[in-house]
């Protein structure tokens, strides 16, 4: 199954200079998993790891604060190369950060500030799978520390982060974990639709290749 991981990193400061070869690691690895990579479009850790998914061949979306190509590039400052689509959010950093987590299936932490703990808290409070690349500095080191000081609160985000120093094997963590949560859904479910049971599409099924009546459901 294909899933989106989104990669939160900062866009500037040390953690950068840190954790930049790292990210673009994560970016390859998300790639030649078959999966699809998700970022802030922005510059820095984001930019790396679209970069590594880029050069591996895979696909990679960004979110965008600005409302538009215009605003993206004019008034942020922010790159467009290595994407195949940018939404543009038009919510400005605080509610892009939101979207862009809610549009993933997980969230890889590599290096990170501010905007990274709050793509962070956001995955916990959406019981979302987050990975952590340890050795990457910036809030991916302190988050152990984080978490142990929050007591109780901590122990129950635990259970929804994964930590590893490596990028190929904390990818393979998280597409893991990602598999077991979806492993009831049918990939050839859009052969199988429940719609295509509407006397609409009867007439439509056989011709477009949908297998109609094999699957139960109903309309909204």
């Amino acid at each position: 199954m294909n899933h989106s991981i989104c990669v939160s990193g900062a866009a500037d400061g040390e953690s950068v200079d840190s954790s930049c070869g790292l990210a673009y690691e994560v970016g390859v690895h998300i790639a030649k998993s078959g999966h699809v990579l998700t970022t802030g479009a922005t510059v820095g850790v984001p930019m790396y790891a679209a970069k590594g998914a880029a050069d591996a061949g895979g696909v990679s979306i960004g979110f965008s604060p600005a409302a538009s190509l215009r605003s993206h590039v004019k008034k942020y400052r922010l790159p467009i190369g290595f994407y195949n689509y940018i939404n543009f959010t038009g919510m400005n950093y605080i509610g892009r950060d939101i979207h862009l987590v809610m549009s993933s299936d997980a969230v890889i932490t590599v290096g990170g500030r501010m905007g990274s703990l709050h793509e962070f808290a956001t995955a916990i409070e959406a019981h979302m799978p987050c990975g952590v690349l340890l050795g990457s500095g910036g809030l991916a080191d302190y988050l152990p520390k984080l978490l142990e000081e929050m007591g109780e609160l901590g122990r129950q985000a635990k259970g929804l982060v994964y930590f590893d120093t490596d990028p190929e094997r904390l990818v393979k963590k998280i597409v893991e974990v990602l598999d077991e949560q979806n492993k009831d859904i049918k990939l050839d479910g859009i052969k199988e639709d429940w719609a295509v049971k509407a006397s609409i599409c009867e007439p439509l099924a056989g011709k477009y290749g949908f297998v109609s009546g094999k699957t139960t459901g109903h309309a909204g």
